[in-house]
């Protein structure tokens, strides 16, 4: 950067002001300055304790998070833990259905092929809608926090610090940590996503009028620009969607670091009563944050099986518990004649064809879409209608690296944009009030707010004021950079993913992703011949997690197969195949390994733990994340 460009960012953070109002704060021409300052003990209790070992390298989400199902099935009581001839049970069946051959041995294809079931079977219990116990999804075990990092047992817990806003010194503020699958790659970076609450600990506390605030790192972006064009563009299509900013955040814990530049951070506001408030004129109403893809799907009559799929914001009233209830009886329950004739009695119809139009154009499968999370139904207390809010969409613009090949979110479906079965979708989706405004959108959106020529325009300028910033930053970041800002391939071990496997290792194998120049171009023509009826688009596939046509061993994902590891563990001869007996004993060794209380039951930590150590098959094939 040259010199004179340096004395003139130095200049405008040292005579900058304060944000007074709460549109002075969320605006994306500048740059505000952040400093975080810790006590010693406050920073080191910052760090949660607890998660499982990673799933994709990295400390973090456990490959066990999504196998435990698959051993939970040789639970014959119902009680969710296993004893010693629980386990053995498992052991005989699956030697039984993996020994294909009847040769009383299982050779490497043998393990190879029965091991990759066990993730198969997983997944499509994982994408296939409800579960053992409840519906699938991100769903964490009941009081914990949903998502990856919630199922792996991690939560966060707020700590003090001080807070300067561009000279405006904020005391004994709270700071967490915060994300999932942003969180699970940043782990181990002293970079990581912050939520702020200014009146946890100081009551009457606010920043330009608002007292929480989040600060997104970006560890997904390489351009910084996916949540914050993304949120604007549902703002632009008339919808209520969360306001965005940037800033330098700087950290000073003594001893530790002296004013230490962490990076270029998104401020992103949060979505709670003074939101409601703001946006809906009333702080009455309920937010709910579903984690389920069985998204209104029934669970009962009794509202504690709602509660930890669906994550309400604040204690929802008696009428609002019912009010969710009733809509997932007609959902689940009512014939399609009953949906199309009540269905707008509890949607708010126009508002949700905008959000869906939105979503299914930015193809964001990290979503309603797909995983069935990051997003917000709100519950208006004035129309006692739902409608659908946007959240985390760092992998908006296509790039979400587990849906499918770039070609296919490019040519994602416009009619039938979602994974696998979602009843209410596929519901929604037919009702012809629903279909007619919402096609209207798509088609009205695509000659204004959806074209590529508006969305090169908002890069290029973001790009301008974002540049110096992240020049500051340290490794390849300014490099990565410029490549999204240009819309060029970002290759795996550049985009944020932190995974590369290398030749032949076992593992996801993830192309690059194109930055939002490159995806908007083709995605923008994909829908023009939709809307004309000159092409279907790409439906996603029934059980496909990892890609259309299927999940583990489907075209888009090499699914992982535990055969070196079961040879490793069982082998005991090293004849490079597996007996009945070795098979029987290994099981044995596990679960005198796994069951660390000695109390002759595996519980699911227990055995999400013990997976995660000794049946990792990513273990050791991935390289480290790039710098941050």
């Amino acid at each position: 950067m040259k010199r004179s460009a340096l004395l003139l960012a130095s200049f405008a953070i040292l005579f900058a002001e304060p944000p007074s109002k709460t549109a002075d704060l969320f605006q994306t021409g500048k740059l505000w300055t952040i400093h975080l300052k810790f006590a010693a003990d406050q920073w080191a209790s910052i760090e949660p304790k607890g998660g499982a070992r990673p799933m994709m390298g990295g400390p973090g989400f456990g490959i066990g998070n999504i196998i435990v199902p698959a051993f939970l099935k040789a639970d014959a009581d119902g009680d969710r833990v296993l004893t010693a001839a629980e386990f053995t049970a498992l052991a005989n069946t699956w030697f039984t259905q993996w020994d294909k051959k009847k040769s009383g041995a299982l050779d490497r294809d043998d393990l190879r092929a029965g091991t990759a079931s066990i993730f198969e079977s997983a997944i499509g219990q994982f994408m296939g809608g409800r579960g053992p116990g409840g519906p699938g999804g991100m769903v964490a075990p009941k009081g914990k926090r949903n998502g990856l990092s919630g199922m792996a047992g991690i939560d966060f817990e707020y700590v003090h610090a001080d807070l300067d806003f561009d000279g405006r010194t904020l005391p004994n503020v709270a700071v967490r940590y915060k994300g999932n699958g942003t969180y699970m790659q940043s782990r181990g970076r002293e970079k990581k996503s912050f939520k702020i609450d200014l009146n946890e600990y100081n009551k009457d506390q606010n920043l330009a009028g608002i007292t929480k605030f989040n600060l997104h790192c970006n560890v997904t972006d390489a351009s910084w620009m996916n949540e914050v064009l993304s949120y604007r563009l549902y703002r632009d299509a008339g919808l209520v969607a969360p306001r965005t900013a940037y800033a330098r955040v700087y950290v000073t814990v003594p001893g530790k670091f002296d004013r230490k530049y962490f990076g270029l951070y998104s401020i992103v506001e949060e979505i709670d009563s003074a939101f409601a408030e703001s946006n809906y004129g009333t702080k009455d109403g309920l937010f709910l944050k579903p984690a389920t893809r069985d998204v209104f799907g029934y669970l009962g009559d009794k509202w504690d099986a709602y509660e930890q799929p669906y994550d309400p914001k604040g204690k929802p009233t008696a009428a609002q518990k019912n009010r969710v209830m009733d809509f997932t009886r007609l959902v689940s329950n009512g014939t399609p004649e009953d949906f199309n004739a009540h269905a707008a009695e509890f949607l708010n119809i126009p508002q949700i064809a905008k959000y869906m139009a939105v979503t299914t154009w930015l193809s964001t499968l990290d979503s309603i879409l797909g995983m069935g999370q990051n997003y917000y139904v709100y519950l208006n207390a004035k129309t006692n209608k739902f409608d659908l809010l946007p959240w985390d969409l760092d992998h908006s613009f296509g790039q979400f690296p587990m849906g499918g090949s770039q070609e296919q979110r490019e040519t994602l479906s416009i009619l039938r944009p979602w994974q696998g079965q979602i009843r209410f979708l596929e519901r929604l989706y037919a009702l012809p009030e629903f279909r007619t405004a919402y096609l209207a959108q798509m088609a009205e959106y695509q000659k204004t707010i959806f074209t590529p020529e508006r969305f090169a325009r908002q890069v290029d300028d973001l790009a301008k004021v974002l540049r110096p910033a992240v020049a500051e930053e340290t490794g390849s970041r300014l490099e990565r950079f410029e490549k999204a800002v240009a819309g060029d391939v970002i290759a795996p071990e550049m985009s944020g993913i932190g995974i590369a496997p290398r030749p032949g290792a076992p593992g996801p194998n993830f192309p690059g992703v194109k930055p939002i120049k490159g995806f908007v171009v083709p995605r923008s023509q994909s829908v023009r011949d939709q809307l004309a009826g000159k092409s279907e688009g790409t439906v996603r596939g029934g059980g496909g997690f990892f890609g259309p046509g299927g999940g583990p061993g489907g075209p888009q994902f090499r699914g992982p197969s535990f055969e070196p590891q079961f040879l490793e563990q069982m082998d005991a001869d090293k004849n490079g195949s597996v007996t009945s007996g070795e098979f029987r004993a290994g099981f044995a060794k596990w679960f005198e390994s796994w069951n660390t209380d000695k109390s002759g039951k595996l519980t699911e930590a227990q055995l999400r733990e013990g997976i995660n150590r000794d049946l990792n098959p990513m273990r050791g094939t991935m390289p480290p994340p790039p710098p941050r």
